[in-house]
Order: C-alpha cells, then sequence, then structure tokens
C-alpha cells in the first residue's frame, strides 16, 4: 500500500463490491473477504486490495475453481 493511498470507509468498499456494509463485517469476522486496514477501531479499505478480491473471485464457469484452488488440486 502507497503512503499516500486514498482508504475508503466500509460504506465506499461495500458499494464498490456490490455488496452491503454488513456482508463485509461478516467476511472480515469470517476472514474470507478482502484484506483490511485497521486504524483504532476504524475499518478502512485499501482499493488496491478490493481490485485483488474481485480478481480472484474471476470464474469462466460454475465449475471453474479459480486459480487459488487450481494450485491445489495439482499438489
Amino acid at each position: 500500500m502507497a503512503v499516500n493511498a486514498v482508504l475508503l470507509r466500509e460504506a465506499e468498499a461495500a458499494r464498490r463490491l456490490g455488496t452491503s456494509v454488513r456482508t463485509l463485517q461478516k467476511w472480515r469476522c469470517n476472514g474470507n473477504g478482502p484484506r483490511f486496514v485497521r486504524l483504532s477501531r476504524a475499518v478502512r479499505y485499501d482499493p488496491a486490495d478490493l481490485d485483488a478480491f474481485i480478481a480472484v473471485g474471476r470464474r469462466t464457469s460454475t465449475s471453474d475453481p479459480g486459480e487459488a484452488l487450481a494450485g491445489l488440486e495439482a499438489a
């Protein structure tokens, strides 16, 4: 993350991902959402981390395991 990066609030990140703030909170609690930054009690999201989260979720079909899981199957 660049030092002068603009960090997004939860509502802005949720809007960018097309989901609710509550869903982001659940993902964060479960450890399966996008990376986040905690500044004291405030939670912020780096736009680059949101883009990476979207990229990991890309699929070509419903049976496509994605790049993250494809490496596990080959092992």
